[in-house]
């Protein structure tokens, strides 16, 4: 994983956190060299402090850390976020008491995706159709995990501008009557059916769900990891069907993020359902229906689309961050 370059005779160490719905994963900068990535299941801990003071339990002793820069899932409000998909709520202030950090940043964790895509190497791109990037154009993410997460990077002459973004909350319209009746069955059950309900874990789990039904049959009890696997395998019709869909509907809600920002530097796919899948989304309806835009295909036919497949990618947002704001 290659790092933004930190600031030279910079020596002070750094907490660097990722805190996902699923998952929690942290490690310590200093002087532009990461430390092993430690991932904890948020499950096993009741708040973020618990999972925080394990992972510090064997580490240097108190004051050794400078300071902390951390992305979470969820809104992030007067530096305080409560994460959107599990109870953890994390306040920079409160860890700033606790563990004596001279500062503390907080940003959502699609807006540290964004950061890092100016950094990014093809080697760890896999690109889904279009052509050559536009220099200096808007870049903007989004991402299939616990949630669906957005974000956009706009170039500058001094950099970049980054806005992080809730629009994986967005209502999310279907493309086919199937996809219609798939929204209506679950508009039933949430009310509102935002993309998040349907492009990410539990999103591809009420496809699955949604699909069976629909088709007069008894949805087995399926979680994502295996709808993912038994569907890109061909092994199981529903989930195959459901796999399918749920690529199809990215490739809509991809190409209506490319036309909203303007986005001809690209847009780039995080989250961890499709980086071990690159194959089948290339295959997928993903690209058509990027581009089924009547009358601005054309517009949208030359936008690269990438898929990320780094999965440390928020940390090289992260020390993107951490080299512009000078905490490194």
């Amino acid at each position: 994983m290659m790092m933004p370059a930190a600031r030279e005779g910079s020596d002070r160490t750094v907490l660097v956190a990722d805190i996902g719905g699923t998952n929690a994963r942290f490690a310590l900068l200093t002087d532009g060299k990461m430390s092993a990535v430690a991932r904890m299941a948020v499950s096993d801990y009741g708040t973020f402090q618990q999972a925080l003071a394990a992972y510090l339990g064997d580490l240097p002793r108190p004051g050794a850390i400078h300071g902390a820069i951390l992305a979470a899932s969820g809104v992030v409000q007067n530096g305080r976020c409560a994460l959107t998909n599990n109870s953890w709520v994390i306040d920079a202030e409160e860890l700033r008491r606790t563990h004596g950090f001279a500062t503390v940043r907080l940003i959502n964790d699609f807006e540290a995706v964004a950061w890092a895509l100016p950094h990014l190497p093809a080697g760890s791109l896999f690109q889904l159709g279009g052509r050559e990037r536009i220099a200096g154009a808007p870049l903007a993410a989004l991402g299939p995990g616990t949630g669906l997460g957005m974000a956009v990077s706009i170039p500058h002459a001094g950099g970049q501008i980054v806005l992080s973004s809730e629009g994986g909350h967005s209502t999310m319209a279907g493309g086919s009557l199937r996809e219609d009746a798939v929204i209506e069955h679950l508009r039933r059950r949430f009310a509102h059916v935002s993309s998040e309900r349907v492009l990410s874990g539990p999103g591809l789990e009420n496809l699955y769900d949604a699909l069976a039904i629909l088709d007069g049959m008894t949805p087995s009890t399926r979680r994502a990891a295996e709808i993912t696997r038994v569907g890109s395998e061909g092994d199981c019709p529903i989930s195959r069907a459901a796999l399918d869909m749920f690529c199809a509907m990215l490739g809509s809600v991809a190409g209506n993020l490319a036309l909203a920002l303007g986005a001809r530097g690209g847009i780039f796919i995080g989250g961890g359902i499709l980086r071990h899948i690159p194959e089948y989304l290339a295959a997928s309806q993903f690209r058509a229906r990027f581009e089924a835009k009547g009358r601005l295909r054309r517009y949208l036919e030359p936008i690269p689309a990438y898929l990320i497949l780094d999965e440390n990618v928020a940390f090289v947002g992260l020390c993107a961050l951490m080299a512009v704001e000078g905490m490194s």
